[in-house]
């Protein structure tokens, strides 16, 4: 069924996380704690979101061991390589933890030095500060050039039936990192999808779980689906136990029109 853990540069990755963008105060905390009781073990945040220090409240209440949670949290953008290391210390302190699991550039900017920073960023996974490194929304060639500095874990970047990734899957695959899916459901855009209706009734399921699973059952892949709501939560956590065929899998590969829903001022060439 490939829903297995991902592995990438020594690190196992769940292949459903909860991501927590735009969830603030109570709701961050308490939407952590009730996925982390669904059984998400992969929690993202980042410092944009400004939610940090109530993802950690909420794991630090939750039951489920802290040594049970891949852990995940982005820097601020832009980030000059002598305010990586403060900045990293600043989130194990809003998170409660002595620790990250991940840790990732949030966005590539051209007038920050990447390489640098990305060193930095490995200089920290040497001395424990995070088990790995990452990066966010770096094209093909950028990171042509980003795994010759560092042991680059993640890739996370837009993802859903409406933008395919293949040049981007294909440096996943070549380079031994995995892609980490956000907008996984393309803002809500694939509820109403016809195509994903029709292979959802098949199966006894919405639309969302269809293109969740559809994304979880490719290799080096998985998705980051964030809800404030507890029923969308436990709905996207139930897409373990059905399987896409072939067929099905191709009729959402074929959906792809090139359609990318984030893309601000300061994001790189998209080389497509």
């Amino acid at each position: 069924m490939n829903v297995e853990d991902r592995q990438a540069q020594g690190l196992a990755l769940p292949a459903l996380g909860f991501g927590t963008m735009r969830l603030q105060g109570d709701e961050a905390r308490d939407g952590v704690m009730h996925a982390l009781s669904l059984g998400y073990r992969l929690i993202d945040t980042a410092h944009k979101y400004g939610n940090e220090a109530e993802v950690g409240q909420g794991i630090e209440a939750s039951p489920v061991s802290r040594d049970d949670i891949v852990l995940v949290t982005k820097l601020p953008q832009p980030s000059q390589t002598d305010e990586v290391r403060p900045a990293a210390v600043e989130a194990l302190r809003r998170l409660r933890t002595d620790h990250l699991d991940l840790l990732l550039i949030h966005w590539p900017d051209a007038q920050t030095p990447r390489d640098e920073v990305l060193g930095e960023l490995d200089v920290l996974r040497a001395e424990g500060l995070t088990r790995a490194v990452g990066v966010c929304n770096y094209p093909p060639t950028m990171m042509d050039a980003a795994v010759g500095i560092a042991p680059v874990a993640v890739n996370q970047v837009e993802y859903h039936p409406y933008l395919s990734q293949a040049d981007v899957l294909e440096r996943a695959a070549r380079y031994d990192h995995v892609i980490m899916a956000y907008a996984p459901l393309a803002r809500g855009r694939v509820v109403d999808d016809p195509v994903l209706t029709e292979i959802g009734a098949d199966h006894g399921k919405a639309a969302s779980q269809v293109a969740l699973r559809w994304l979880i059952q490719q290799d080096r892949v998985l998705a980051i689906p964030a809800s404030a709501t507890p029923a969308r939560r436990e709905q996207n956590a139930a897409i373990l136990d059905f399987e896409l065929s072939e067929d099905e899998m191709a009729r959402i590969h074929a959906l792809d029109e090139g359609t990318r829903i984030v893309d601000p001022p300061h994001a790189p060439d998209w080389e497509r």
